[in-house]
């Protein structure tokens, strides 16, 4: 069966506007970026705390969070830590809320410089960097709360 040349280009057609639907499905699902700033207190002596707050910067707008969590293992001292960097795959203010845990092999220490990569349940992704100032030995910042004001 031999299909008409007026067929053929409506398939076609047909097919891309699926294929078009379908990547701009799933880049949609995979959601936006926006900028972090955080700043909080950890201290804790095997059993620790952390405590805080930062802000959002999602579709031209600010939001301020709080930040908060215990841990447990290896926590000795105190310490003030500074954060800048991304949060991604983000759809709405809202889902930046959650228990964060490490997405990939924990946190650097060097120097008073930190980067760690952590993500929440909702799937979003916090890439960030900066400066830790005291006296404090630990592991990761995982088990970190995020809760908008």
């Amino acid at each position: 069966m031999k299909m008409s040349f007026a067929r053929r280009f409506a398939l076609i057609a047909m097919l891309g506007f699926v294929f078009a639907a379908g990547v701009s499905q799933s880049a949609q699902a995979q959601g936006s970026s926006g900028s972090v700033r955080m700043k909080f207190v950890k201290g804790g002596w095997f059993i620790g705390g952390q405590a805080g707050s930062g802000t959002l910067t999602f579709g031209g707008r600010t939001y301020r969070f709080n930040i908060g969590g215990l841990s447990a293992g290896l926590t000795f001292g105190g310490s003030v830590t500074e954060l800048v960097g991304s949060a991604r795959n983000i759809n709405r203010p809202s889902d930046i809320e959650g228990v964060y845990t490490a997405a990939q092999a924990g946190a650097a220490v060097a120097g008073g410089v930190r980067a760690i990569t952590m993500k929440n349940t909702k799937g979003v992704v916090l890439n960030l960097r900066g400066m830790n100032a005291g006296l404090a030995l630990d592991l990761d910042l995982s088990g970190m709360a995020i809760a908008l004001k």
